[in-house]
């Protein structure tokens, strides 16, 4: 496997980034460690959860996906070998928003789940319109300053207010956001280009998408008239539409030339792109992850690239 790190900040991460909202939903404790652990076998150490995780499962309560994480590093002892990202302010600890309250009740309980004492990467989840940027990003620093939290990164941002927050921090001195993490993909691309990637690359900062394979679509297994037992099924369907079927048919054109996996060629043309550092995706089986890695060894030309880059227009 190519040793190809990237630079988040001051963190050097895997050029994949492992998910971890099918942990404590999709897959169980023993299911998610047998992933944790191939993942990082393989040189991964870039894992990306949420303290809203999987509250959506009917009899959960959000913290489920960073309690496995947190059990793992516990029967590990690899806490110092992992990159761990989290989130704030999506409902966990209720109300949702990003008042200072909420991100530090939230990060104290998430540093509980995940058995550590501290978070290397601390997104907010999304924005909240309701407060000014100074009252969430001056509790952000307050974490930073106590070492609870090494770099800070948003989710779910406009470019405007993304901009506002650079620019506050900036002139008060303050951590600074390192990171985004867009909804983007080959079938979701004005998710990200355009104003906000716009941002991103003037203030130098990387980009780690989510929604990488596009709940699945892009792995090709979703096709007209192929059924799918898949949690995500519903919303890998919705591609099914003409762009989507010639992108399906770029991936499968590009996978057949170079013997590899629609899934690893969408994640090897996601990690050309300007800004992105590591995209994002999960697997709830070690069978999944094999096509996932992959993309680190996969050297796309510019002839695939562009074969790519159009048939998503």
């Amino acid at each position: 496997m190519a040793d190809t790190h990237q630079k988040i900040g001051s963190l050097s991460v895997h050029p994949l980034a492992l998910g971890g909202n099918v942990f404590g939903w999709t897959a169980d404790e023993t299911e998610s460690f047998a992933v944790l652990d191939a993942y990082a076998a393989a040189g991964g150490n870039f894992i990306d959860t949420a303290d809203v995780y999987s509250a959506w499962v009917p009899g959960n309560k959000g913290g489920e996906s960073e309690t496995v994480i947190g059990n793992w590093f516990a029967s590990r002892g690899n806490r110092e070998d992992i990159v761990l990202a989290t989130k704030v302010g999506a409902g966990v600890p209720e109300p949702r928003g990003l008042s200072a309250a909420v991100i530090k009740s939230g990060v104290e309980e998430s540093l509980r789940r995940l058995r550590t004492d501290y978070i290397d990467l601390y997104y907010t989840h999304y924005d909240d319109p309701s407060l000014p940027v100074e009252e969430f990003l001056t509790a952000l620093d307050a974490l930073v300053k106590e070492g609870k939290v090494r770099e800070i990164a948003a989710s779910n941002i406009t470019a405007e207010r993304l901009a506002e927050a650079l620019a506050f921090s900036d002139s008060e001195g303050l951590a600074k956001y390192v990171a985004v993490q867009p909804h983007y993909n080959l079938v979701s691309r004005d998710t990200y280009e355009g104003p906000l990637a716009d941002v991103v690359a003037q203030h130098g900062l990387a980009a780690v998408p989510y929604f990488a394979l596009a709940s699945g679509f892009l792995t090709g297994k979703y096709r007209p008239g192929t059924e799918v037992a898949s949690g995500r099924s519903e919303g890998a369907s919705k591609y099914l539409d003409a762009r989507g079927l010639r992108v399906l048919a770029a991936l499968d054109q590009v996978a057949e030339t170079h013997s590899a996996e629609p899934a690893t060629v969408a994640l090897a043309w996601l990690a050309s792109r300007p800004t992105v550092a590591s995209p994002l995706a999960s697997a709830r089986t070690v069978s999944q992850l094999p096509a996932l890695l992959a993309m680190t060894d996969l050297n796309l030309t510019q002839e695939d690239l562009t074969l790519l880059t159009e048939a998503s227009k």
